[in-house]
């Protein structure tokens, strides 16, 4: 279990044994399932991340809702983007597509739409995450949605990650977008289920 999960699931206990001192049954089995939710939420299991060399893996779980080749800064080149919708169910730890460097970080506010819109990617509060590695740079973008309205980096500038690494989290059901270079042949496709640090998205 992730630790932020015990600001969450300390109080629900704490307050679930004081109503049982109280023998208030009703709430006290409430917050008990509400705190089990809560640890299952924030699971981590454990992710077997592929062998090979220029692999791009999936930096969260959850249903591929999008593929599209978008402009770059420059207006010229393409690049594709691939969208991962989480709903409150999936794993909502983060790992890192690729070994590298953490180069750029930006916290950019915004709305809470839907998630699974794809007006969510442009207006909702997200965090941009830049991952430079060997031959490769990596956009990542945490994306806040209606309900999860955290979105939280454990990274700094400058940090190393290693491919699969936890990076962050989204609290409560999110999007993820991944901006990868037009050279990256995609390996999966819309409507594909991944699962992060394993799934490979593609290779470059």
């Amino acid at each position: 279990m992730l630790n932020d999960a015990y600001r969450f699931v300390l109080p629900l206990t704490g307050g679930a044994a004081v109503f049982a001192w109280f023998r208030l049954i009703w709430p006290a089995c409430v917050l008990l399932l509400l705190a089990a939710f809560v640890c299952y939420f924030f699971r981590n299991p454990r992710r077997k991340i592929p062998e090979g060399k220029n692999l791009v893996v999936s930096p969260a779980d959850g249903k591929i809702v999008r593929i599209a080749r978008i402009p770059n800064e420059n207006g010229k080149d393409d690049k594709f983007l691939v969208s991962i919708f989480l709903n409150i169910f999936n794993v909502h730890a983060n790992r890192s597509p690729i070994q590298g460097v953490l180069q750029q970080f930006e916290y950019k506010r915004g709305k809470f739409k839907v998630a699974y819109d794809e007006d969510a990617s442009r207006v909702n509060e997200q965090n941009i995450l830049t991952i430079k590695g060997d031959g490769i740079e990596v956009i990542i973008k945490q994306i806040a949605g209606l309900i999860a309205r955290r979105v939280v980096c454990w990274k700094t500038m400058g940090s190393k990650v290693e491919q699969g690494e936890l990076i962050g989290l989204i609290r409560f059901g999110s999007r993820v977008d991944v901006v990868l270079p037009k050279q990256t042949n995609i390996l999966v496709h819309t409507g594909d289920s991944v699962k992060g640090g394993s799934s490979i998205l593609g290779k470059y």
